[in-house]
């Protein structure tokens, strides 16, 4: 896996620059990783954040907007005003996790 720089640490990522490995991430990264895609993060942000790394934990999978809402209670309307067009994929890059099964 190719190794890149952010915010003055070195993490693995894939080709599309998701991170690979889970401890690689804190919160500290969150708000760098949100910046480079446009967002500005609040703490409604982090707290859908916070859901999908404690799910991809007990999954095994990073969660999808369906999930999201069905488990974390964050209705797939909200998902899309925090996190706009394709918001699966942009919380699970900010939480430093694969992308979901199914986007693309």
């Amino acid at each position: 896996m190719p190794v890149t720089t952010i915010a003055g640490r070195q993490v693995h990522v894939d080709a599309e620059g998701f991170l690979t490995e889970y401890d690689e991430w804190d919160e500290s990264l969150a708000p760098v990783l949100a910046k480079a895609i446009g967002i500005e993060l609040t703490e409604r942000h982090l707290e859908v954040v916070r859901f999908l790394r404690k799910d991809f934990l007990d999954q095994k999978e990073t969660a999808t907007t369906r999930r999201v809402q069905a488990v974390g209670g964050i209705p797939v309307k909200e998902q899309f005003a925090l996190f706009p067009a394709k918001p699966g994929k942009k919380m699970a890059y900010i939480a430093g996790l694969p992308k979901p099964k199914g986007c693309v």
